[in-house]
């Protein structure tokens, strides 16, 4: 239960005396807009009407080299036109990454650009807008099969090891919330066939490298004919078909999913090849996640997404792996 309100008291607090950096008064109307892994603020820059989003990270989660990272990456997707993502706001000093002292521990603060637009939902046509996304994942990957990452370049690899394995950064499914032995039993028996199934798959550098691995609704912003893409904050080296599954995180078990992957699927091509074997691997890296996020939901159970999905969704990811083990077992 990390973002308690002592926690997010201090956390505001400590954000106001980080606000001169970008040259905002520590009086400006700040706001929480998000709680996910981090704690989202935006600040309203009264003077002349700004909007600044400030992302306060988690703490024990990412190091300093790691959101760097992600923020260089960031600037160069937006410097070689790959994707439309809002600007890292640089501090005064021109550093990019700024820190505030809470009680001892280094909270590390990041500011972006406010980008506008609405995130697309079931009342939206989302068949368009995975097409649209499936493009958008096509020059992602491309673009990371080739950019030559700067020196102490570093962001976390997710591997079956590192998603639901015995080193697993969200923490152990088998604490899923309302789990029981029965529900454990059949999860138990889908983890050591996905485990089989992606070894099986390999990771070779056609298969695997730099992914933005959190492209869900949550982190699209629709604006006319624009699908924008926020949050790299999950961004690292894994599957780059993995990064369909993350995109209908919490979604999994929707009846439209097989519109929504057959429209990625074409947006892809529309840009780049996808071979047969590629796509084949979208249900299984599907039932990984749908893993993985049962974990971060018993992980993370102090925020508002997790409190949204709670016991239903890991019912839900039983009933998911018991159809996945009878096409697959």
């Amino acid at each position: 239960m990390l973002y308690e309100d002592a926690f997010l008291q201090r956390l505001e607090t400590g954000l106001r005396s980080a606000l001169p950096n970008w040259r905002l008064p520590s009086s400006a109307p700040l706001s929480l807009l998000t709680i996910s892994e981090n704690a989202t603020y935006v600040a309203e820059d009264e003077a002349n009407g700004r909007r600044v989003i400030l992302r306060v990270h988690r703490p024990d989660y990412h190091t300093r080299d790691e959101i760097v990272s992600e923020l260089n990456w960031i600037s160069a997707l937006r410097e070689d036109g790959v994707v439309e993502t809002p600007r890292p706001i640089p501090a005064k000093d021109g550093e990019l990454l700024c820190a505030f002292d809470d009680s001892g521990h280094r909270r590390y603060v990041v500011a972006f650009e406010h980008m506008s637009g609405k995130e697309p939902d079931t009342s939206d046509d989302l068949v368009k807008w995975y097409g649209v996304l499936g493009a958008i994942n096509a020059r992602l990957h491309t673009h990371s099969r080739g950019w030559a990452k700067p020196t102490g370049f570093a962001r976390k690899n997710w591997n079956f090891d590192t998603i639901i394995g015995s080193r697993a950064h969200w923490g152990d499914w088998r604490d899923g919330l309302g789990l029981d032995a029965g529900g454990r039993a059949i999860l138990e028996r889908a983890a050591a066939l996905l485990e089989r199934q992606t070894a099986a798959y390999g990771s070779s550098d056609d298969k695997y490298g730099l992914v933005h691995c959190d492209m869900r609704p949550a982190n699209l912003l629709v604006d006319g004919d624009r699908l924008g893409v926020i949050d790299f904050d999950d961004c690292g080296t894994s599957w780059f078909a993995y990064d369909f599954a993350a995109s209908v995180s919490f979604l999994e078990s929707e009846p439209f999913i097989p519109e929504l992957m057959s429209a990625w699927v074409d947006g892809y091509r529309d840009y780049v090849p996808l071979s047969r074997e590629d796509e084949a691997t979208l249900p299984m890296f599907l039932m990984l996640r749908r893993l993985q996020l049962t974990a971060w939901i018993a992980s993370h159970s102090e925020t508002p997404t997790a409190q949204s999905m709670g016991v239903p969704y890991t019912e839900g990811s039983v009933a998911l792996a018991e159809s996945y083990l009878t096409k697959n077992g």
